[in-house]
C-alpha cells in the first residue's frame, strides 16, 4: 500500500507495536526509520515500560532522521493519572538533505496510520523536544 506522492509503505509491524503501545502499554516509546532502499517505514527501536525520555531520545540517532512516538505519563494539578501519546517528527540540520525531504514528504501519511496520537512535535535540535516542551505540551 504505497502512496502516491512519496511512494512509502509503512511496514505492518510498525502499526502492531504502536498498538501495543498505546492498548496494551507494552511500550515506553518507538523510533521508526525509513529504510530508502525498500521504501518503507520500519521499527527501528522499541523502549519498555520502564525506559525513561532519557532513554527514548539517546535511542534517537544526532545525524539521522526518524519519527518517533513517546506514551508520556502524567499526573494533572486535579492529580489525576493521565498519558499522552506524542508522534515527534526527528529532522535535525546535520541529516542529509534528501533524507529530511523523505520524511517530510512521508510524514503526515505514516502519521495516520497510528491511529491514537494525541500531540505532534517537529524537531530539527535536541532542545526542541526537551522534557519540558514534552511536559508543557501535555496540559
Amino acid at each position: 500500500m504505497a502512496n502516491s506522492s512519496s511512494g512509502m509503505a509503512v511496514h505492518d509491524e510498525c502499526k502492531l507495536k504502536f498498538l501495543d503501545l498505546k492498548a496494551k502499554r507494552k511500550y515506553r516509546f518507538i523510533v521508526f526509520k525509513i529504510e530508502e532502499k525498500m521504501q518503507q517505514v520500519t521499527v527501528d527501536k522499541v523502549g519498555g515500560p520502564d525506559e525513561t525520555y532519557d532513554d527514548f531520545t539517546a535511542s534517537i540517532p544526532a545525524n539521522e532522521c526518524r519519527y518517533a512516538v513517546y506514551d508520556y505519563n502524567f499526573t494533572t494539578n486535579e492529580n489525576c493519572q493521565k498519558s499522552k501519546i506524542y508522534f515527534i517528527a526527528w529532522s535535525p540540520d546535520s541529516s542529509r538533505i534528501r533524507s529530511k525531504m523523505l520524511y517530510a514528504s512521508s510524514k503526515d501519511r505514516f502519521k495516520r496510520e497510528l491511529d491514537g496520537i494525541q500531540v505532534e512535535l517537529q524537531a530539527t535540535d535536541p532542545s526542541e523536544m526537551s522534557f519540558d516542551i514534552i511536559k508543557s505540551r501535555a496540559l
